[in-house]
C-alpha cells in the first residue's frame, strides 16, 4: 500500500470534501480511491515520521503500519476530524512506540542526533550554500528538541494544525501541546540566536520540510 513517490512534485491537498468523499468511497472497498488517499499524504506523513525516528526504514516501516491501521479501521473513523490528523495520531504513537523499543534494546534514548548517515529524501538542495547552511543548523536545532517538542513543531509550521488538532494527534491535553511549543520555540530561538532575526523565521521550517 505505501510506496513512496518517486518525482518530487508534490500533490496539491486534498479538500474537506474531497476527502470526505474518497473516505466513503475507499469503505465502500473503491481500491482507487484509497490510493488516492495514500498519494495525497504519503510524501508529508513520511517527512514528518522520518523526523522522528531519524532512521529511513523504520520510517518506511511505520508509515505502512499507519496507512494499514488507518484504512482497517476506517469504518469508525469520525468526519469531525481529518483524515490526515488522523492519520499523523497514529503515526506518532507508532513513533513513540518503535523508540520505547529501541531504548530497551540501547538501554538510552537519542534525542539529539544532528548528523544521519542516510540521505534525508524529504529535502531538497537549496539554491545557495548560505540557504542550505541555514537549513542545516534549523534542522540540527530542531533535532535537539524533545520527540514530543519536535513533533508539535513540525505540525504546527510544516502541517498549519491548531494547537488543539496537535493536542488530538499527540494524544495531549491543549495545553500541554501550547506548552510544548513555547519550549520548542524558546529552545530553537535560543539555539538560533545570531543565525536567524527573530524567531518567526522558524517558519522557514514549511519549506525546508516539504
Amino acid at each position: 500500500m505505501f510506496a513512496r513517490r518517486r518525482d518530487t512534485t508534490e500533490p496539491s491537498r486534498l479538500t474537506r470534501r474531497a476527502e470526505k468523499r474518497l473516505i466513503d468511497q475507499a469503505r465502500g472497498g473503491c481500491e482507487d480511491s484509497a490510493r488516492r488517499l495514500v498519494e495525497s499524504h504519503q510524501d508529508r506523513l513520511f517527512a514528518f515520521v522520518w523526523r522522528v525516528v531519524r532512521h529511513h526504514h523504520e520510517a518506511e516501516e511505520i508509515c505502512q503500519e499507519a496507512f494499514l491501521r488507518a484504512f482497517g479501521s476506517l469504518d469508525s473513523f469520525s468526519a469531525e476530524f481529518r483524515f490526515s490528523t488522523w492519520l499523523f495520531t497514529i503515526a506518532y504513537r507508532l513513533c513513540l512506540n518503535q523508540l520505547r523499543r529501541r531504548k530497551s534494546l540501547t538501554g538510552e534514548m537519542d534525542f539529539g542526533v544532528l548528523v544521519s548517515s542516510e540521505p534525508d529524501a524529504s529535502e531538497r538542495l537549496a539554491e545557495s550554500e548560505e540557504a542550505r547552511r541555514l537549513k542545516d543548523e534549523i534542522w540540527g536545532a530542531v533535532d535537539r528538541l524533545s520527540v514530543p517538542q519536535r513533533a508539535a513543531v513540525l505540525l504546527f509550521y510544516r502541517e498549519g494544525l491548531s494547537c488543539e488538532a496537535i493536542a488530538a494527534t499527540l494524544g495531549v491535553p491543549v495545553a500541554t501541546a501550547k506548552s510544548h511549543l513555547h519550549r520548542a520555540r524558546a529552545r530553537l530561538r535560543d539555539s538560533l540566536a545570531g543565525m536567524v532575526e527573530d524567531h518567526s523565521q522558524i517558519q522557514s521550517l514549511r519549506e525546508a520540510a516539504s
